[in-house]
């Protein structure tokens, strides 16, 4: 009786595997939480905002408060974080994110072209909808993009930015408990923005998109074929971003513009009011 036992818990697990694949191709791309925070009768322009790694759609308060009036604006809780799904198994690339995000968009009535402003992971997202859907959007507005060089390219340099910064993130994912303890303190400090929260029920997201989004990216080899307009901002003081790279694609690439702030890697105080301005202008 015990091989058959040994052959029914099997069959039991593998028919679980299965169907929780199933129910996972079934839901995607999903439906994300997003809100509404500012909707005048006549929009001049929409924005949509979609925020970095760990963090709530919260994150740009500080930026939608240096809009005009006149401006629509949604942000959105990306997948594994805020108050939108959080599936098991789910592969959190870049793609995925961007096609829940044109999923979710569909809610929103009378959304003609916006502009896509991304942070961080959120920046990435922003490339990727770009790419697959160039015609729904009228520009993109990268802040502190993490664009990396690709792996087994020639990097100058034994301790290039790129390969330090990815040894860094395969370090953070080896140890996800320490990242959970250490996120409240990150936020008193100031090193992260107020709407990051890592929990045990975004951790396994935070691991993931790092490894599929982050690490695993090809967004400086996109961002040239894009059809639209790239506006790239970061702080001149952020540990995170290679502004060496984001120069060069600036130089190579005319569809983009840079601008620097004296800031760190969050979108918050000057940092915050600069992309306002910014982003009011376009």
């Amino acid at each position: 009786m015990k091989p058959l036992r040994i052959i029914g818990n099997a069959m039991r697990l593998i028919w679980h595997d299965v169907s929780m694949s199933v129910r996972y191709a079934l839901n995607v791309p999903y439906r994300l939480h997003a809100e509404l925070i500012q909707s005048p009768s006549r929009p001049r322009r929409t924005y949509v905002f979609i925020h970095g790694i760990g963090n709530t759609l919260r994150a740009w308060d500080e930026v939608v408060a240096h809009l005009p009036a006149d401006s629509r604006v949604i942000s959105v809780d990306l997948l594994g974080f805020g108050d939108s799904p959080k599936p098991y198994r789910a592969v959190y690339s870049a793609r995925m994110q961007a096609r829940s995000i044109a999923r979710t968009l569909l809610s929103f009535p009378g959304v003609q072209r916006p502009i896509l402003v991304g942070h961080s992971l959120g920046a990435l997202v922003a490339v990727e909808l770009g790419r697959k859907y160039p015609f729904l959007f009228k520009h993109i507005v990268m802040c502190s993009p993490p664009l990396y060089i690709p792996e087994g390219t020639n990097m100058t340099g034994r301790l290039s930015r790129d390969r330090l910064l990815r040894s860094l993130y395969r370090a953070v994912r080896k140890h996800p408990g320490q990242m959970e303890k250490l996120s409240p303190f990150a936020v008193r400090v100031g090193l992260t923005n107020k709407s990051f929260t890592l929990t045990h029920e975004t951790v396994g997201a935070y691991i993931a998109s790092l490894e599929s989004s982050i690490v695993n990216q090809s967004a400086l080899s996109d961002i040239p074929k894009l059809k639209l307009p790239v506006t790239v901002m970061y702080g001149t003081l952020d540990p995170l971003v290679v502004g060496a790279n984001i120069q060069r694609l600036a130089k190579d690439t005319p569809s983009v513009t840079v601008h620097k702030v004296i800031a760190g890697h969050e979108v918050v105080g000057r940092y915050a009011r600069r992309v306002g301005e910014v982003i009011g202008a376009l």
